[in-house]
């Protein structure tokens, strides 16, 4: 008779080899769901029967995965228990909540007790459900601005009690405390940025240091808007090109034909030495259509019709001639507006204008540009919108001219005279002051009144630490101020006068070393905490923390919601609110989970709650 002892270790080792069996099963299914979900990818299929042909995509790579390992083969699919496959809805759902959480508990991590910010807007998802997705501000140890992912929360109404009780709760939930909340970025609407009742007004009754920031990009897309609608110059151009873009792209056939024409007008121009040769250069492509909520793509549409203008030209001559007498007159109206000259100098007269707004509108897209740098950018585009308007009349007149020739169309005399007696008036002065002067004047009014930072003391203060032109606007008195006025809960007792003597000390080290002569206020809070600077100027690159966590832009949240178009398609409108969440999370924040250990989430999967087999010896 064998020992009891000696049974115990065989029963041991039989144990110990069943639980790997078990682990190394769920790791190939843990493995293949984040795989899938790092992709934006579907899990399921419609039929999952193990005669399927098409059983999804879970089933189907773990089946391709046992078919290059015979020991992941001897445990997975047929080969595995009826109840521990680890291959259901709901363990998949559990093994995506497990990882989405992970992200979010290191992204709290990396905030510790840093100051945050908040950057909400919200959307309707592929069911008609209202989504508000959430984006965390903050300023890494490292000194890196980041801007994460951190939840998409569905509300059943947008009002401003209903959102702010819901970024309460997901805030509470990861033990982030209000009281740290530096920033909101919200758009213009009123249940967000009202006065009086807004989310942004709650959070300041509860954070009175929660300081709002508009949406920089938004602003900017009410500017050009402003303008459209005020201006009737640009106003008829755009509704001009929108007609002309639609009338070539109203279908395939004349897709393929521009395509054609611009294909061969290329060839000729890369013979003749026109044009030069080279990687991503004279790529095929088509116009633009402008959308009406982004009217940085109307840039894009300026740039395609200038770069198939013949090719345009071409299609409306030949539409022009077909047998559907709608499609006639729509090709009629529009060939004959796209050979005006004044169609073509509104066209060359919006690409300079736009050139420079295109500036703002991808500097404003990026989440490390800090809220000195934006204040400065719109102040740069309104410097090149004067100087565009003081010195740049001739050299357009010349390109119109130039282009005009090029295509062959008519130029006017521009001295022949318009109107009687004292209205008299040349052609040219007419283009020059109603049409040129006139449309860059609105674009600066618009500017102007929708980025009039002068009166927002807040960054006013803060210029005072921008780097930029060698230090030029620093004011130690005003960073001073700005600590004082603005975020007297982060300098408490004896650190005012603490501040002041750094300050002494930063401006004879720092702002006079060539050292530290960077083109931002983030690149400069780098470069301090890279040299080792950060312990010696605390307090000064702490309140550079502050000014850097204020927010500029919802681009970010903007960006996840284009990652929930592709996340929640047509084909998986079903997806619960939870299972969408960790979906999102994973797929927009990967950078956290491409490294994450496969054995660590099997531990935290056998703790959710008791299982039918032993994961852990």
């Amino acid at each position: 008779m064998k020992p009891s002892g000696h049974i115990d270790k065989v029963m041991h080792r039989i144990g110990g080899e069943e639980v790997l069996k078990h682990r190394l099963r769920l790791k190939t299914t843990i493995m293949v769901v984040k795989q899938l979900a790092l992709q934006g990818s579907s899990f399921r299929g419609h039929d999952e029967s193990d005669d399927s042909l098409n059983p999804g995509k879970v089933l189907a790579w773990i089946g391709f995965a046992a078919k290059l390992n015979d020991q992941i083969n001897s445990v997975v699919l047929r080969n595995a228990p009826g109840n521990a496959k680890y291959t259901s809805p709901s363990i998949q759902k559990e093994i995506l909540g497990i990882i989405a959480n992970r992200v979010r508990c290191k992204i709290c991590e990396e905030i510790g007790d840093s100051c945050f910010s908040i950057l909400v807007d919200e959307a309707v998802d592929e069911a008609e459900r209202e989504q508000m997705s959430i984006i965390l501000r903050y300023v890494s140890s490292s000194g890196i601005v980041t801007e994460r992912f951190f939840a998409l929360k569905s509300v059943a109404d947008t009002s401003a009690e209903t959102l702010k009780q819901a970024i309460c709760d997901v805030l509470s939930q990861y033990d982030l405390q209000i009281e740290k909340l530096r920033g909101q970025g919200y758009d213009g609407a009123s249940n967000m940025s009202g006065q009086f009742n807004g989310v942004k007004a709650l959070f300041l009754r509860d954070c009175p240091y929660a300081y709002f920031v508009h949406c920089f990009a938004h602003r900017l897309q009410l500017a050009l808007v402003t303008s459209a609608k005020v201006c009737d110059p640009i106003w008829d151009f755009f509704s001009i090109l929108d007609c002309i873009i639609n009338v070539v792209k109203a279908s395939p056939k004349r897709i393929r034909e521009l395509q054609a024409i611009h294909k061969k007008d290329l060839d000729g121009m890369l013979d003749a030495g026109e044009i030069q040769y080279g990687q991503g250069a004279n790529q095929m492509t088509s116009l633009k259509r402008s959308g009406p909520t982004r009217w940085g793509s109307h840039y894009h549409s300026i740039l395609s019709i200038i770069n198939m203008f013949n090719a345009t030209c071409v299609v409306l001559e030949d539409l022009c001639h077909s047998k559907e007498g709608e499609q006639r007159a729509q090709a009629r109206g529009a060939s004959k507006n796209i050979k005006t000259f004044e169609f073509v100098f509104n066209l060359h007269l919006m690409k300079g204008i736009m050139d420079i707004m295109d500036f703002l509108c991808q500097a404003f897209q990026q989440e490390s540009v800090d809220i000195v740098a934006a204040v400065g950018f719109v102040s740069m585009a309104k410097v090149k919108l004067q100087k565009l308007r003081d010195e740049g009349w001739d050299k357009l007149l010349q390109e119109v001219k130039s282009f005009c020739s090029k295509h062959a169309i008519k130029v006017p005399n521009m001295n022949a005279t318009l109107g009687r007696g004292e209205k008299q008036t040349t052609l040219e002065h007419r283009y020059h002051f109603e049409y040129f002067n006139q449309c860059i004047d609105f674009q600066l009014g618009t500017l102007n009144s929708r980025f009039n930072e002068s009166s927002v003391r807040l960054l006013q203060l803060s210029g005072a630490l921008d780097p930029k032109s060698s230090f030029r606007s620093f004011d130690e008195e005003n960073i001073y101020r700005l600590a004082e006025e603005f975020y007297p809960r982060d300098f408490e007792g004896n650190e005012m006068n603490c501040l002041q003597n750094e300050l002494g000390y930063y401006a004879d080290h720092v702002v006079h070393s060539q050292e530290y002569d960077v083109s931002s206020l983030a690149k400069l809070l780098e470069k301090l905490v890279e040299t080792g600077m950060e312990a010696r100027y605390r307090l000064i690159c702490r309140l550079i923390r502050l000014v850097l966590t204020l927010p500029v832009s919802t681009a970010t949240t903007e960006r996840s919601f284009s990652a929930m178009k592709h996340v929640k398609t047509d084909l998986r409108n079903k997806m619960g609110d939870e299972f969408l969440a960790d979906c999102l999370t994973i797929f927009f924040e990967r950078e956290y989970v491409i490294g994450m250990d496969e054995d660590s989430i099997i531990d935290e999967f056998a703790k959710l709650k008791d299982r039918r087999v032993q994961l852990t010896l």
